[in-house]
This record gives C-alpha cells, sequence and structure tokens, in this order.
C-alpha cells in the first residue's frame, strides 16, 4: 500500500510527526464521502482502511473521530450542504443525529460492531472502552501477565462474530451506488480492502510487543480474542447469508447470473478461525470492485461485542521418563467405582500433580507404554512413559525437570519413583510407539501348585522356549474387553526354588507384550492354553506378581537415584 502524501512508516513512527501524518491523511480523503460514512456509523479506522490509508497509521493514539470531523468541519462548511452530492440521505435527520452522536463517540461502528473503537463488553458483561490501540494493548498484557505466562515471542489470533461482514457488504454496496462516478472512487477501486481482523493486528502488534518485551511471531504463546455478538446469536442470524459471492451460475434463458451462496456455519468457516487460517481476504470482500449496486438495510448497532480473552499454547509440553511403582496399592490411573477410591493412589497422580504446578498448565495427560495391575509392582529398568501438560504458562529447563524428579522421589510414601526424566517434541510419540507392539517384558511371579515342586519341573520348564499359547479374554475383565481370542509368546521360563517350601517358587519369565500373565498361570478356566497348571499336570495359583523389565529403547540413559 502507497504512503499517505509521501509519509513513510518511519515519519509516522517519531512522535512529533504523528499527528501531522494523520491529519494530511484525513485531508486526503473526499470530505462529503467522509461525512456520509460518519453519518452511516462507521467508525474512524473501518473509514481507513475502506479508502485503502496507510496501514501504519492504526495504532496511533491521535487517530479518533474527533480528529476526522474537527478536520473536515471547515471544508464542509465552505462547500455547504448542497455540494455533498446533493442527496437527502446526508440531509435526513436521522443521519445528522448519528452524526451528532458521532462526535460524542459513544456510538457503536455499524461495521466493525466496536472492535477497532476498542469498546466491547467484558467476561462480568461490563462494558469497557479504551482510548487507544495503546491502552487496550495495556489491557492484553496485563491479561498474559495475570495469567502467567512467560514466553520469548508470541503470535495474535482474533475469532470475529459473522454480522459484520453483512454489515460491511451494505456499506461498500452503498458508496459504491452513490460515488462509482467519483474520480476518487476509481483510484480505489481496484485496491484490495484491509480486512478488520488484519486491522486489529496491526494496531496491537506494535503497542504489544513494546509492553511485553518480545517481539511478535510464529510462537508456542498465542494470544486469543475471541468477539461474540450475542444479539445476533439470540436472533437465530445467519452471518453471512446474504453476501453475494462471484460465482455465477447459468439461468433458464442461458445467462450468467450472481448467485447467493450461504455460508457454511460460523464455526467451520475463516471469520471465526484462527491466525494460521489467515486473514478474512478469502471472504467475497476484496475491495469496492467486484460489489454489486444491491439494496442492502444497514442495521442500527446498540451493543459491542462480548470478548473473551484466552492465552493458549501452541503444542503441549511432553515429559518423557520410566517409573517405579513399589505399592501393591497404587493403580496406575485413578481408579473410582461408584464413587470409591480403588487403592490409595495412582501412579498418574503421584506424576502429574508434582509435574503440572512446575508449569503452571492448565491439565494434564499421563500416557504410558502398557499397564500393570494395582496389585502388581512395577520394578526393575522401570516403565516408559509421557506426561503431556497442557496450555503450560513456564518453559521446562533442566532445574525444572530435576525438581520434579527431586520431588516425586522424595515423597514420604515412595510408593512411585521417577528416573531419565527429559523434555520432548514432536517425537514424544514416536519413542513411546516404537516397538511397543514388538516389545518384550520380563515378570517374576509367585506360584503355588497343588503338589511338591519336582527336580524335573524345573528341567520342563527352563527347555519350554517361544512356546505360543492362545488366550481368551480373561473372565475377569470381560465386563471391560472385547471378548476376543489372542495368540502370545512365551520367550523363556526358569523356576527359582524357596527355601524351606516345597510348593511354592518364584517363575522368571520372559513374553511377549500383552500377555495375561496371570491367566498363563492359572490357565483362566482352560481359556488360556497352555498354563503352567496344564504343563506341570496340577493345579497352579499365582499369588504375588511384579514387572521386571519393560524391553524398551527410550529412556534407559540413566540410573535410578
Amino acid at each position: 500500500m502507497e504512503p499517505i502524501n509521501g509519509h513513510d512508516k518511519s515519519e509516522v513512527d517519531g512522535g512529533g510527526n504523528e499527528m501531522k501524518v494523520v491529519i494530511d491523511g484525513v485531508r486526503s480523503l473526499p470530505h462529503h464521502a467522509l461525512k456520509h460514512l460518519l453519518s452511516l456509523g462507521v467508525c474512524v479506522r473501518c473509514i481507513f482502511r475502506i479508502f485503502g490509508v496507510h496501514e501504519c497509521l492504526y495504532s496511533s493514539v491521535t487517530l479518533s473521530t474527533s480528529l476526522l470531523c474537527s478536520n473536515i468541519g471547515k471544508e464542509l462548511e465552505s462547500e455547504g450542504e448542497q455540494n455533498i452530492n446533493g442527496s437527502q440521505a446526508d440531509k435526513d435527520p436521522s443521519n445528522m443525529d448519528t452524526y451528532q452522536e458521532l462526535l460524542s463517540g459513544d456510538h457503536v461502528c455499524r461495521i466493525c460492531l466496536g472492535i477497532l473503537q476498542f469498546v466491547y463488553y467484558d467476561q462480568q458483561n461490563m462494558w469497557v472502552k479504551r482510548d487507544s490501540a495503546s491502552a487496550f494493548a495495556l489491557t492484553i498484557a496485563d491479561f498474559v501477565k495475570q495469567d502467567g505466562h512467560v514466553a520469548d515471542s508470541f503470535s495474535l489470533e482474533v475469532s470475529l462474530p459473522p454480522l459484520f461482514l453483512e454489515n460491511e457488504e451494505s456499506v461498500l454496496s452503498v458508496i459504491k451506488k452513490k460515488y462509482h462516478s467519483e474520480e476518487w472512487y476509481q483510484k480505489i477501486v481496484k485496491s484490495e480492502l484491509v480486512s478488520t481482523k488484519d486491522v486489529l493486528k496491526l494496531s496491537l502488534t506494535s503497542p504489544l510487543e513494546s509492553l511485553m518485551g518480545v517481539k511478535s511471531g510464529l510462537s508456542s504463546l498465542r494470544i486469543r480474542l475471541t468477539y461474540t455478538n450475542i444479539d445476533a446469536l439470540k436472533d437465530g442470524k445467519s452471518a453471512v447469508k446474504n453476501i453475494q459471492c462471484n460465482k455465477r451460475r447459468k439461468t433458464d434463458d442461458g445467462t450468467d447470473s450472481n448467485c447467493v451462496v450461504p455460508s457454511a456455519d460460523i464455526e467451520n468457516s475463516n471469520v471465526g478461525s484462527s491466525e494460521e487460517h489467515g486473514s478474512l481476504k478469502s471472504f467475497p470482500t476484496k475491495g469496492l470492485q467486484n460489489h454489486e449496486i444491491t439494496d442492502f438495510h444497514l442495521e442500527e448497532v446498540k451493543q459491542p461485542c462480548h470478548l473473551t480473552f484466552a492465552c493458549l499454547r501452541a503444542a503441549p509440553i511432553y515429559i518423557g521418563g520410566r517409573y517405579l511403582k513399589y505399592s501393591r496399592n497404587v493403580s496406575q490411573s485413578r481408579w473410582i467405582i461408584d464413587d470409591e477410591r480403588m487403592g490409595e493412589a495412582s501412579v498418574e497422580e503421584i506424576i502429574g500433580g508434582n509435574t503440572l504446578p512446575m508449569f503452571q498448565g492448565d491439565s494434564y495427560k499421563f500416557h504410558a507404554a502398557g499397564r500393570e495391575d494395582i496389585d502388581v509392582r512395577m520394578l526393575g529398568s522401570g516403565r516408559p512413559f509421557l506426561i503431556e501438560i497442557q496450555n503450560a504458562r513456564l518453559s521446562p529447563s533442566n532445574t525444572s525437570i530435576c525438581e520434579i524428579e527431586r520431588r516425586i522421589n522424595c515423597l514420604e510414601s515412595r510408593h512411585v519413583m521417577v528416573k531419565n526424566l527429559k523434555v520432548l517434541g514432536s517425537e514424544a510419540w514416536n519413542l513411546m510407539r516404537e516397538g511397543e507392539a514388538e516389545k518384550q517384558k520380563q515378570y517374576v511371579a509367585l506360584v503355588w501348585i497343588s503338589r511338591f515342586l519336582k527336580d524335573g519341573d524345573l528341567e520342563t520348564i527352563s527347555s519350554l522356549k517361544d512356546i505360543k499359547l492362545l488366550q481368551k479374554t480373561p473372565v475377569r475383565v470381560l465386563h471391560r474387553r472385547s471378548p476376543l481370542e489372542r495368540e502370545k509368546i512365551i520367550h523363556w521360563m526358569k523356576i527359582e526354588r524357596i527355601a524351606s517350601s516345597s510348593q511354592y517358587f518364584l517363575l522368571h519369565l520372559c513374553t511377549q507384550a500383552g500377555t495375561y500373565i496371570k491367566e498363563f498361570v492359572h490357565g483362566d478356566l482352560g481359556r488360556t492354553y497352555p498354563s503352567i497348571g496344564s504343563i506341570l499336570g496340577c493345579r497352579a495359583e499365582i499369588l504375588q506378581l511384579d514387572v521386571t523389565d519393560v524391553k524398551m529403547d527410550c529412556f534407559l540413559s540413566e540410573k535410578i537415584q
């Protein structure tokens, strides 16, 4: 876009020249058209973007309706009302009342719904008006600070209600109908209209950078401004149902005609989307050139939009590591049945509860490479896990990771310990899934059999290698698992005698992931075959079970302290 009257951005940035550049910009515009737009209830920033005014003026603290009016007042007086296109619309008392209301500064723009005037209802439904882009940026910066976010950059996202598109189309059609033959109109008709969303970003980005002390750009911290028009929602209005598109269709007589294409629901359109979907340039509003002269009803806007602030992280923070569980009364995830907790605690809550506060996140999700029953301990090298922190306000560091590990491992209960914690990026899921289906797990089980253990039993068990077994879904989990039949592999086994015991022994075994070990011991009423009971030809029961190793390569770099 060309600079106004030869002024470039560096001149505007200078405090002494800002007022002069703004005034020059105002005086360069057609005064009769300005007054007409003011009488229609259009704010100064919407007027500037319609006329293609240089983008660097949008954040100016001197830009106001009163400035606009004061600088065209003398010219309007000298020209007289008869020269303002001789329009009866300009002489309409209701339009003149609107003009006087504009001078008072209490109106809400009919195009942007007050968005570019920095007026809105807050989350407590209180009317808020900021005098300038800098004042509004200060409100946003204070919110980010109060929400506890720390980042080295930020991105600004804006979600707008659909009603402003309809109003914008109405105003642009009025302008084309009234001024299409004038010289100034021909100059701006080919320029692309700057969207409301882009103007708001242009107005706020520079003051936000100054207030927050960081630059705008691609960032994990997303500041989102969501505007909603409650009145339009109550009335059930379709945002852009009457907006004409550039598509054409054949009529019965073979000629082309413009068609009105109903917009998709606003939730699925670019109007309410975030920055990654681009600005409103994908909508039919591309300037004045392609607007058909159509009669529109421009409704008065009495209330501004409701504004909601939100700070979001572009992606969660992933912390990976391995956990060990030493209690037989701690479940892996929070387990509630009929409002009653099962077990003393859960691995998920112990790890998540000590990780979330370190990053001041909103919530967390716990992911593990497999799971063990509540009465099964997780020993040896531990089980790989990921903790996913949603909307973290603090970035992770080596110090914070070490502190998380220290806090968990120093808990008085010592039910759960962690090791090898590290911050992960997009590779987190690949590390977890890599080889998960093919991973091997090692166990040790305390087993009782209904007869005395013989020396031959030890040889029989240890001689079996890579035996295949068929397992139907165990009876104990049929209420929550599909009734399937699975083929699993027992890679090796060995029996360790227990001193002074003839019927109890420790069974060490290595199996394919997903094998039901308890059922492999006792047979599950014949639903798992073969089993230890069937191999030894007697009744077998499992009394205790520990996982001693999960053979996966991730998070194995260090020893537990």
